[in-house]
C-alpha cells in the first residue's frame, strides 16, 4: 500500500472536468513536483488530496485509508497544505501566526514554545517573530504560513505529507533555494512526503525526485528529470522548444 495512493480520480466543478483519470502514488521520503501550464489541474489536484474540493470518482487513501475516513484533528497531524495565497489581515505577531500551528497537537508550553522556534528557523524568520505579520513582505509572509503549517506536522505518528503549492511564488531567488532544499530535507531526512506544485522546470529538475506534468486535467509525463525535461515533451506540453543543457553540478537537465 502507498503512503499516498490515488486511483482514477476524476474532479468537476459546474459542469467542467478539471482533473480525468488522475492516478498517482507518493512514497514517504518522496518529493514530487506537479508541473503543467496554467489550468492544467495542478492545484486541483491538492485541493482535491487535502478535501478542500470534492471528487465525482475514483479514489484517495492515505497511508492505508480512504482520506473521508481519517478523524480531522489525526488528520490534521498528518497533512499540512500551504495554499498559494493567504488572505489574514489582522494584526497578530508572526509568533502568533506560527502558534496557530499548535491547534491539533498535545503539547506543554515548553515543548509548544520549542516547536515554533524551530519551525521558525528552519524557514529563517526567527528574527521576524515578534513583528506584526502585516508589515511583512509577501515572501516572509509566505515563510511564516510555511512554518506555521511545520508546526502543524510536528507531533504526526507516522510519516507526514506536506502539500505546498506554489511555495516560491513570492520568494526572491535565496529563499526559492532555501525553501526547495527544506522541503527535500524534509522528505530525505524526516520521511515526508512532499507535493509541491512548481513553474520552475529547472528548480523542480534539481530538487524533485519525482516530476508529474499534467496537461489539460491529464497526467502526461511522469518520471525523473532526465526521463520528463526532454526537449521533445517540454514543446508537447508548453507550446516551446527549447535548448536542454546538462547541469555539471547537479547531473541534471537544464531547461532554456
Amino acid at each position: 500500500m502507498a503512503f499516498l495512493h490515488i486511483q482514477d480520480l476524476d474532479v468537476a466543478v459546474g459542469g467542467k472536468a478539471l482533473l480525468q483519470e488522475v492516478s498517482l502514488d507518493v512514497r514517504p521520503g518522496q518529493f514530487t513536483a506537479l508541473l503543467g501550464p496554467n489550468g492544467a489541474g495542478k492545484s486541483t489536484l491538492l485541493k482535491a488530496v487535502c478535501g478542500e474540493i470534492g471528487h465525482q470518482s475514483g479514489q484517495i487513501q492515505f497511508l492505508g485509508r480512504p482520506m473521508e475516513r481519517w478523524p480531522r484533528i489525526e488528520l490534521a497531524q498528518h497533512l499540512g497544505v500551504l495554499p498559494q495565497h493567504n488572505s489574514l489581515s489582522f494584526p497578530f505577531r508572526v509568533r502568533e501566526v506560527v502558534e496557530m500551528g499548535l491547534f491539533p497537537l498535545s503539547a506543554s508550553a515548553s515543548e509548544s514554545r520549542m516547536i515554533v522556534n524551530h519551525a521558525l528557523e528552519q524557514v529563517d524568520v526567527y528574527h521576524l517573530a515578534e513583528r506584526r505579520y502585516p508589515t511583512l513582505s509577501g515572501g516572509e509572509k509566505q515563510r511564516v504560513q510555511l512554518a506555521r503549517v511545520l508546526t502543524q506536522l510536528a507531533q504526526a505518528s507516522e510519516p507526514p505529507l506536506l502539500l505546498l503549492d506554489e511555495p516560491t511564488s513570492a520568494l526572491d531567488l535565496s529563499q526559492q533555494h532555501r525553501v526547495l532544499a527544506l522541503a527535500k530535507a524534509l522528505a530525505k531526512e524526516q520521511g515526508f512526503g512532499v507535493i509541491a506544485v512548481l513553474h520552475d522546470l529547472n528548480q523542480a529538475g534539481r530538487y524533485a525526485d519525482h516530476l508529474v506534468v499534467l496537461d489539460n486535467g491529464s497526467i502526461r509525463y511522469r518520471g525523473s528529470a532526465n526521463e520528463v525535461l526532454t526537449g521533445d515533451q517540454v514543446e508537447s506540453v508548453w507550446h516551446y522548444r527549447p535548448t536542454i543543457v546538462n547541469d555539471p553540478k547537479w547531473g541534471t537537465p537544464v531547461v532554456l
